[in-house]
């Protein structure tokens, strides 16, 4: 652990700065307004690409730190840390920040100024987020997420953008409430809201908590962590925030927001609560599989494009959900890999879905179809962006559920054998969205005169499609950055009752070559 300077406090307050000056600039210069925080989200991605010398490859534990005392009483500190899975998530975060500018250059008409400080002001609450190893400043970021989230879908969202805000709204104050109650329940027992005190102090034997106590605090920290992610049956909010949100608003919530509810659980649930989180592990496992078939099946019917692809992140967070609990090291890093390919091919398609959106007005499947004669860029661009959700071999999506299904079935074949369908779901729902959309005659007049991508759009898909690529091919430039802390993290939920719970799951064998499995299963044993 290295303490060194104000990078970490800079990424996190360097948007702020960049709201406050655009306090300055009068609601008419809307051509100032744009740019200044286009410039300002780009200086933030430049900032966070410091983070990759500064973490090392395959490094265990926090590779930088800012520690600094706050409140006296009780004991709050400033204290921010960064890890191999935290980097990414930052960079991912600042990555879309200045995308989410590019897609509402036109599709935002009024309030302009105020939109693009609720975004950076979003940016300031999630990258806190991924930093923050206080409870007490973990929460407030937390909290600061929610509002401007709210704000721009309830001000800048669509038809029912209200309904949708306050869902979301009390969504996640309903999860936060639970949090905060395990967070003030941790502080009577240990004395301390750091994180790190927190966790050396329940590995203590004086401290070991009782097993009904530890499972109440995890399902505390849990219940929040999953509304978040969301987790069947959990989701409910999800489809009618997309719905509803500017398509900035689509791109930074399933691009980052979701993924704030798997890093809870990597970075509060498994270490701190490590009995709890293996015998919560089988039904956890049961919710994820569930939604990554429900959630796959419900975007197969659907017949507005935009919901499609929200109902599509319930099915792929299941994966993430689902290679995290199987406490497995390849399995979990094909879990922090998929939040990244998530973010970036899902970013995408709703930005996709905004440009035809600012078009024709209308998410509605019926209203399409043979785009790909007046618009051919458009339509090869949603190919392959359309083909790296469904996890085609070499694009980005691939390496992550193959790296989950793998490290699953080596812990529990059934497990991967129901969540391996959904790979097979979502070529179907996709595939069969671009054909009603794109292929056959142009039935709607209306489409005939549809203008193909401007170069405003073109560079930013062209930008996504470098990083799908680009991940596909150099994924171990990744993987290998988040091996150490994915170990780190198993290392830490390692217990007596782990090792009773979480035994592998063998397939059957034919009756030929059962001794020979059964040779092979206790060299392994012997090897451990």
């Amino acid at each position: 652990m290295e303490f060194g300077g104000h990078l970490l406090s800079i990424l996190v307050f360097f948007p702020a700065i960049g709201a406050l000056a655009l306090l300055f600039l009068r609601s008419e210069d809307e051509y100032w307004i744009r740019r200044l925080t286009f410039v300002v989200s780009v200086v933030e991605f430049l900032f966070s690409l410091s983070l990759l010398r500064v973490v090392a490859v395959d490094a265990p534990g926090y590779a930088l730190t800012e520690y600094k005392a706050w409140i006296s009483s009780p004991p709050i500190k400033y204290h921010l840390g960064v890890d191999g899975i935290s980097m990414f998530l930052v960079i991912l975060t600042t990555f879309l920040t200045p995308i989410c500018v590019l897609a509402s250059w036109k599709g935002v008409h009024h309030r302009i100024k105020e939109f693009h400080v609720m975004l950076l002001l979003l940016e300031v609450g999630i990258i806190g987020v991924f930093l923050a190893l206080d409870l007490f400043v973990f929460f407030l970021f937390w909290e600061v997420m929610l509002i401007p989230m709210a704000f721009l879908i309830g001000i800048w969202g669509h038809e029912r953008r209200i309904y949708a805000a306050v869902k979301f709204f009390l969504y996640t104050m309903f999860g936060s409430a639970f949090m905060l109650v395990g967070i003030l329940w941790l502080y009577n027992l240990t004395g301390t809201l750091d994180l790190p005190a927190i966790q050396s102090t329940l590995q203590t034997p004086q401290y070991h908590l009782p097993q009904a106590t530890e499972m109440l605090l995890f399902l505390a920290f849990f219940v929040a962590f999953a509304i978040k992610v969301p987790l069947f049956p959990l989701h409910t909010w999800l489809p009618d925030a997309h719905v509803e949100a500017p398509t900035a608003g689509s791109i930074i919530l399933a691009g980052v927001l979701l993924k704030m509810g798997t890093y809870g659980m990597i970075r509060f649930c498994l270490p701190l609560f490590p009995e709890a989180s293996h015998r919560a592990a089988p039904y956890v496992a049961v919710l994820a599989i569930i939604g990554i078939i429900y959630g796959a099946l419900v975007a197969l019917v659907q017949p507005n494009l935009k919901k499609l692809v929200a109902y599509s992140s319930v099915s792929h967070l299941g994966f993430v959900v689902l290679g995290i609990f199987t406490f497995h090291a390849i399995s979990m890093q094909g879990a922090v890999y998929q939040m990244l390919a998530h973010g970036i091919s899902t970013g995408a398609l709703f930005f996709l879905v905004g440009m035809l959106y600012d078009r024709r007005h209308t998410f509605e499947i019926s209203e399409y179809g043979g785009l790909a004669t007046p618009m051919p860029k458009y339509a090869a661009f949603f190919l392959f962006v359309a083909l790296s959700s469904m996890g085609l071999p070499m694009l980005n999506g691939f390496v992550g559920e193959y790296l989950i299904l793998l490290g699953t079935y080596q812990w529990h074949w059934g497990w991967a054998s129901w969540a391996a369908t959904g790979v097979i779901l979502s070529a179907c729902y996709l595939l069969w969205a671009y054909q009603r959309v794109f292929f056959g005659e142009v039935v709607h007049d209306k489409n005939s005169n549809l203008t193909d991508i401007d170069s405003r759009e073109k560079w930013g898909l062209i930008v996504f499609a470098v990083i799908t690529l680009w991940m596909g091919i150099g994924s171990p430039y990744i993987t290998h950055r988040v091996a150490g802390p994915v170990n780190w993290v198993i290392e830490q939920t390692k217990s007596k009752y782990a090792e009773e719970a979480s035994k592998p799951a063998v397939p059957p064998q034919p009756a030929a070559m059962a001794s020979e499995t059964h040779q092979d299963s206790q060299t392994r044993t012997v090897s451990r």
